[in-house]
């Protein structure tokens, strides 16, 4: 039996992890300095005007969606292929969640999809940049203004993802960020929303702290302030920021690797035509490297009896989610790109620490096992 090749590795120093104790030992553990830090530190690496630390990027997105106002009767449109978190955001707001169809090729939303799903009740888009590669996000955006619609940006994936020398998130009203253990850097839980709007970042500021209107440092007397919004407790802890900040300020080190591991997966497959893998673009962040086949559930069968760790983003279209599903009764007609995505994509690791024979090896399971089954 093969060594165990880990899925994703978080990349946590001894000295993040003293400095986390540090902060636990200090009692100081909300409403801290690195909170600050870990902001500025993420507007000095997307370009944003603004940052925001938030409890996950499904709370990041939540808050979005509020603060557009999305309600009761409006329609927002999201990839059929995507987490859950996406749709979720608009469903919690009682507004209308309205799936498109993905580009095959992409795995992202296009101008085209986007199309066939407008009607006058459509107050909304949120785009998805799918496992690091950025959606046609200026065309969409261009749209967006002219039909007066809200853009928002789920970059769960796009840290570090550029369309045009852009960082993702700078295009929509929001870009909101994940730092779950498998991506880029990790917080454990915990989320990051950029804005370029003042308005709108302050009143994301509200409604992340239940509404309150002053932050414990511009309170003159303790205690005294006022709830202005029905806002929500989606803070994160100072500890966690402090892991944030260690790995942003490092990140482009991470990155750099990142593009060389995929260079070297496209290196090795781009010789097979049965199998699949999208262009590489150097404004990609390579959250993952993904790989389209034939026999992809057999394929995972014998990668986990290899212990070579893989994942699929993502196996089910939200359609067919048993919430959207006895909701809208949707038909999978209407979704056959994102239903033939599901069924043959598999996220090969992309992390720092995996070394270029791991890569090689997990390259010839795959190669060796894909002709066979050919």
């Amino acid at each position: 039996m093969n060594k165990s090749i880990k899925f994703s590795s978080p990349n946590i120093s001894l000295s993040d992890t003293k400095l986390v104790t540090q902060i636990l030992k200090s009692g100081w553990l909300t409403h801290g300095p690195y909170t600050q830090k870990f902001e500025n530190e993420f507007k000095k690496f997307t370009k944003s005007k603004y940052a925001i630390t938030v409890s996950s990027c499904t709370a990041a997105l939540h808050l979005s969606c509020i603060a557009t106002n999305f309600k009761k009767n409006d329609e927002v449109i999201v990839p059929a292929m995507t987490h859950t978190a996406t749709a979720h955001a608009v469903e919690y707001t009682g507004a209308k969640v309205i799936f498109a169809d993905i580009d095959f090729n992409t795995g992202n939303l296009s101008l085209e999809n986007i199309r066939k799903k407008i009607s006058r009740k459509t107050k909304g888009i949120i785009v998805v940049h799918m496992a690091g590669f950025s959606s046609e996000i200026k065309k969409i955006k261009k749209f967006c203004k002219q039909k007066n619609l809200t853009l928002i940006e789920d970059c769960a994936h796009g840290l570090g993802t550029k369309s045009d020398g852009i960082h993702v998130g700078n295009f929509g009203i929001s870009g909101c960020f994940s730092f779950y253990p498998t991506k880029q850097i990790t917080t454990g839980e915990g989320g990051m929303l950029i804005t370029n709007n003042k308005k709108f970042y302050m009143k994301i500021k509200k409604l992340k702290a239940f509404g309150i209107d002053k932050d414990i440092k511009d309170r003159k007397k303790q205690g005294e302030y006022d709830v202005k919004l029905l806002g929500f407790n989606y803070r994160m802890t100072d500890f966690q920021a402090a892991l944030g900040y260690r790995q942003i300020i490092s990140y482009k080190k991470n990155l750099k690797k990142r593009k060389e591991i995929a260079k070297l997966y496209k290196k090795q497959f781009e010789k097979f035509k049965f199998i699949k893998t999208m262009p590489y673009s150097n404004n990609c962040s390579y959250f993952v490297f993904q790989i389209f086949c034939k026999h992809r559930d057999k394929l995972l069968k014998m990668l986990k009896h290899n212990n070579i760790g893989v994942s699929v983003h993502y196996n089910t279209p939200l359609p067919k989610m048993s919430y959207y599903q006895k909701k809208y009764k949707l038909l999978k007609k209407h979704y056959k790109n994102s239903y033939k995505y599901g069924e043959t994509n598999i996220s090969l690791p992309v992390y720092p620490e995996l070394k270029k024979q791991n890569i090689n090896m997990i390259c010839k399971k795959i190669i060796d096992f894909l002709k066979h089954e050919k």
